[in-house]
């Protein structure tokens, strides 16, 4: 499969020692598979709010990592699949569902280039979660695969980063007395940022590990996220931006997340 530079590098990167970080960061599967089975709606979080009654449901979790929401939702009923690039991921997420007892459904593929068999309209759910669209390029075709996961009457749930807080303002400072935040980006850039990837926090240091690429990342505004959804032929029910979650006194009055929730009519 021939892939864009930006997609190859990408792909290195998320296929060089994420099983190790998550092994780091969650534990073994079996460990992990037991905490997520002793609360599986926490797990999944505030999405669930918007999915309503999800048993039975075909859930697919686009770019869904290491397996850890997917498997929340089938110890909820669903019948869940999860679409990514990584191999590591891939592994992780079937050993944690294999540890869980239930079934999970595992497409490794670049999601833009997905064969018409799954792209057959079965889903009536996709979910997209936190720190996926800055790794594309162009958001249209993206939604486009939505549309054609989803079933008519399906919905996508979307949760991620607020622009504001990753394009436009940065915080320094651990307590809430020293939290100092300062507007030293530019909202409306467009250019590649090169970061390390999300799990490189947990990778234990070895001697001889391999190092581990930089990801190259974009950015949107909220305005192109909203309308690329739009365009994808997605009708808008909810946007809804939200405060840091995990503190009252953290960022106060700055929006750290926001949800979409968009209907396949």
């Amino acid at each position: 499969m021939d892939l864009e530079p930006t997609t190859k590098q990408n792909e290195q990167s998320w296929n060089t020692g994420a099983y190790g970080a998550w092994l780091q960061r969650f534990g073994t599967p079996g460990e992990a598979a037991a905490k997520i089975a002793a609360a599986p709606a926490k797990r999944v979080g505030t999405a669930l709010e918007h999915m309503g009654e999800v048993s039975g449901k075909r859930i697919v979790n686009l770019l869904g990592s290491n397996g850890n929401k997917a498997v929340a939702l089938a110890l909820l009923g669903a019948a869940a699949t999860v679409i990514d690039f990584s191999h590591d991921n891939e592994r992780y997420a079937r050993e944690l569902a294999d540890k869980a007892g239930v079934p999970l459904t595992y497409i490794v593929a670049d999601v833009l280039k997905l064969p018409a068999d799954v792209l057959d309209g079965s889903y009536d759910i996709v979910y997209m979660e936190f720190g996926i669209l800055h790794y594309f390029l162009d958001l249209a075709p993206l939604f486009e695969v939505v549309r054609g996961l989803l079933r008519q009457g399906g919905k996508l749930v979307l949760q991620d980063f607020h622009p504001v807080s990753t394009k436009l303002i940065s915080s320094r400072g651990t307590t809430a007395n020293i939290r100092k935040h300062k507007v030293d980006g530019d909202y409306f850039s467009s250019e590649l940022e090169e970061k390390e990837v999300a799990f490189a926090k947990f990778m234990a240091s070895e001697p001889g590990a391999a190092e581990v690429p930089k990801v190259l990342l974009r950015n949107w505004t909220l305005g192109e996220i909203v309308t690329a959804v739009a365009g994808g032929g997605l009708c808008i029910k909810l946007l809804e931006e939200l405060p840091n979650g995990s503190s009252d006194v953290f960022d106060k009055g700055i929006p750290k997340t926001f949800t979409i929730v968009a209907e396949k009519l």
